[in-house]
């Protein structure tokens, strides 16, 4: 049977809403989902920081779906900001889809650009699903 486990060592500063690592343990299958903009399934891109990493969020669920996974098996998130301001923001929504409990290992990273013209955020994803 596939395990994860989350664990912030004592020995490192305590994280801000993640997880330090993550150890999955058992057979199991590795989902890689590629950055998601805010873009809905029709290529639009959704208005302001919010709706974008909403949108984003969702796209990831998407793709998890298509293989059978969900965010319950996510252990891992990279996010890139335009600008990092928009934490708090992301924090708020990126919450209303992971455990908060057992938060993925997570990092963030400000750009100057995404790959899309007036793209504000991006997100790629991680997950280890049982077999």
């Amino acid at each position: 049977m596939t395990a994860n486990r989350f664990l912030n060592p004592q020995t490192v500063a305590p994280p801000r809403g993640y997880s330090h690592v993550v150890e999955t343990t058992g057979p199991a299958r590795t989902i890689y989902v590629a950055g998601q903009l805010g873009l809905d399934p029709s290529g639009k891109m959704a208005e302001g920081f919010r709706a974008q990493a909403m949108q984003a969020f969702e796209n990831v669920k998407a793709g998890l779906a298509a293989v059978g996974a969900d965010w319950s098996h996510v252990v891992k998130i990279t996010s890139y900001f335009v600008d990092m301001a928009d934490l708090q923001t992301y924090f708020e929504v990126r919450n209303t889809f992971v455990n908060t409990s057992a938060p993925p290992a997570s990092t963030a990273v400000q750009i100057s650009r995404l790959a899309r013209d007036g793209a504000l955020f991006e997100v790629e994803a991680i997950a280890v699903v049982p077999v």
